[in-house]
């Protein structure tokens, strides 16, 4: 048998079932997607034992992680995508958080979702600004550069009065909404699933107790970003990120302005940080520079690289483990760094391209194989 039927044989199983659920036909995909989409909207309602978040409210879980998730996305444009070392993405989080703050509590009272596409613009401005004289610099510099920037904004913050200094801002207004009928949820107290009709979500009602329908909204806006994700991805724009991200200079050659796709990237992730942040706002209602630490920032680098850095499912799969898990298991919380810990070092050795490694990476893995394969081979002819 030869070596290289060997190596076909041992391709990984996942790629077997990716390769099985390719061939289904068109109409059977898109009914499981739409199944797969119907299950993540209940999924706050269905209260699944060992799911289920005991110490803390379900629905408010889902939503910082529907956050973490739109997040990840954005940073994996930059991440992932160009291949730009952000360590201050939490900066542009923050900006989109406060300009919601200031344009509808703080200075002026304009409704939150008229706020949300100027806090999309002002973040993908700061972007080109911080990009524009940094994105010159590579690796380490880019690194250190934007680290900073991500500490300039929580100082400015914390010391400009006009943003509310250390107090932060307050009563931010939330999405508008409308109680149009109750949505029941599931019991399990008697180990069977019963539905619960004393325990019900008003659909579209945005209030302080129930922090379901703001995971619906989270759900809806993912769905958005995740379509434009694929577009730019499978564009022309994402070719050239690519030839940027393998050798920029081979690209320069090629022709391809790096500089300015790079900026691009940068804009764009910036844009979808303060999409982030517009949400999180309009959902706390309340907001001050601790919710900005750069612990945050460091989270949001390791769900990119804990689920697998330029692979959109990779990373959301990466945000998923960051943010729910820490909740799932509250009562280890003197623990947590230290799992985490561990878990990044295993992660590190064991998976060290992520969860789920783009497919551009697997195939460069299957090559180095194949040679080493076939140079064993040699060795022993």
């Amino acid at each position: 048998m030869s070596t290289s039927t060997v190596a076909a044989k041992r391709g990984p199983r996942g790629d077997a079932f990716k390769n099985r659920v390719s061939g289904l036909p068109t109409p059977v995909k898109v009914v499981l997607w739409v199944l797969f989409a119907v299950f993540l909207f209940a999924l706050p309602l269905l209260n699944i034992p060992f799911i289920t978040t005991a110490d803390s409210d379900f629905g408010g879980v889902l939503f910082t992680v529907a956050t973490y998730v739109l997040v990840a996305l954005g940073l994996n444009i930059v991440v992932g995508y160009a291949g730009l070392l952000d360590l201050g993405y939490v900066g542009f989080y923050a900006v989109g958080a406060y300009t919601v703050g200031v344009l509808s509590s703080e200075h002026a009272n304009i409704p939150w979702l008229w706020t949300v596409p100027i806090a999309i613009v002002v973040a993908m401005v700061s972007g080109v600004v911080l990009g524009a004289p940094t994105l010159r610099v590579r690796g380490d510099y880019l690194a250190i550069v934007t680290l900073g920037f991500g500490e300039i904004v929580r100082l400015t913050l914390v010391n400009s009065q006009w943003l509310g200094g250390q107090q932060g801002i307050s009563n931010i207004p939330r999405p508008p909404g409308a109680e149009l009928f109750e949505v029941p949820s599931l019991s399990w107290d008697t180990g069977v699933p019963v539905v619960d009709l004393d325990a019900t979500t008003t659909f579209l009602k945005f209030g302080i107790g129930d922090f379901i329908p703001y995971y619906w909204l989270a759900l809806v806006v993912i769905a958005l970003v995740l379509v434009f994700d694929i577009l730019v991805k499978n564009s022309r724009v994402g070719r050239a990120w690519e030839a940027t991200r393998e050798d920029e200079d081979a690209a320069e050659l090629m022709g391809v302005p790096t500089f300015r796709f790079k900026l691009l990237a940068f804009s764009l992730g910036a844009a979808i940080g303060g999409l982030s942040g517009a949400l999180f706002a309009g959902k706390a209602g309340f907001i001050n520079p601790q919710s900005f630490e750069l612990l945050l920032s460091i989270l949001f680098l390791a769900a990119v690289v804990v689920g697998g850095q330029g692979n959109r499912w990779g990373v959301v799969l990466g945000a998923i483990v960051v943010s729910y898990f820490p909740e799932r298991f509250r009562e280890f919380a003197d623990f947590r760094v230290l799992v985490f810990g561990l878990a990044l070092m295993l992660l590190a050795i064991f998976r060290p391209q992520g969860l789920i490694p783009p497919r551009r990476s697997r195939r460069v893995k299957k090559a180095d194989e194949r040679q080493a394969a076939l140079e064993e081979g040699e060795v022993h002819a």
